[in-house]
């Protein structure tokens, strides 16, 4: 594991871990020694805390509540890649200190989510002219105010065996090397010699979104990248992602980022006044 810490200071730090475990690597208890919200952005690991196993992709957030045991796993692909905004309980206490958040362990791909982790990423890679600092608390509190209203029981999958959790994980990890391409539920099942139905079924009680909704989600995490990093125009972006129409891109980027696409390329370049008004519409 590398660590590389972005910004830091008394009250929030941002940090780039890089795993390098391999399949079947035996895994070690760690702690959380603080509070923290992290991005997947590349590759799948499994997260055990308090009893309970979890499977995260790229796009996922992992949850860490200060003082809680856990263990990473990679029964199902070699390392993963995390961008980790971590947080002293003071900062804890004024986004929002609200238990089952930081109980929750984990959230499947959001867009809402994954876009804003796509625009962190940005600016801890220099991309951005935005302040990490900045960036951690926005995303923080997006977070925290977003899953604050999702029931608890969608952050606890059911319990499957582990071929079953295997072939959802490499299902998603095919999804989302080829969101670029046109995908259905139908190839997508066939990847894992599955029945549509058993893959749906499967699929959404593993990682908590069905395979479309992933597969938007890929398209919108890899957007989001190209928006803020990519001088191309955005229809050819939008096509390049996967997104056969602009106009509904144009929708579904809003709907998720709460600005357009153009809104986001402005914010990732440094618009501050766009980065204060979602600061205050955040509770």
């Amino acid at each position: 594991m590398t660590a590389k810490t972005v910004f830091s200071n008394a009250s929030i730090s941002v940090v780039d871990y890089q795993c390098n475990a391999r399949v079947g690597d035996a895994p070690l208890v760690e702690l959380h020694d603080s509070f923290s919200i992290s991005y997947v952005r590349k590759g799948s690991f499994g997260y055990r805390v308090r009893g309970r196993s979890y499977d995260l992709v790229a796009g996922s957030i992992l949850i860490g509540h200060a003082g809680y045991e856990y263990t990473c796993t990679h029964d199902h692909v070699a390392g993963d890649e995390c961008l980790s905004v971590r947080l002293a309980p003071e900062l804890v206490e004024t986004i929002g200190d609200r238990a089952e958040v930081w109980r929750s362990a984990c959230a499947p791909p959001l867009p809402e989510l994954m876009v804003f982790g796509e625009l962190a990423q940005a600016v801890c890679d220099g991309r951005s002219d935005v302040g990490a600092d900045e960036m951690g608390m926005l995303f923080a509190a997006r977070v925290v105010d977003l899953l604050s209203g999702r029931k608890r029981a969608t952050s606890e999958p059911p319990r499957l065996g582990a071929r079953d959790r295997r072939r959802a994980v490499e299902a998603a990890l095919w999804i989302d090397a080829h969101a670029h391409e046109p995908i259905d539920l139908e190839g997508a099942a066939d990847e894992v010699d599955l029945s549509p139905f058993h893959f749906l079924r499967l699929f959404s009680g593993v990682l908590g979104v069905t395979p479309h909704q992933y597969l938007v989600r890929s398209r919108l995490r890899r957007a989001a990248h190209l928006l803020a990093s990519d001088a191309r125009s955005i229809t050819e972006i939008a096509f390049d992602v996967g997104f056969g129409d602009l106009s509904n891109f144009v929708r579904t980027f809003h709907r998720a980022a709460g600005i357009s696409p153009r809104s986001f390329r402005r914010a990732a370049k440094g618009d501050r006044k766009i980065f204060q008004e979602r600061l205050a519409a955040t509770p």
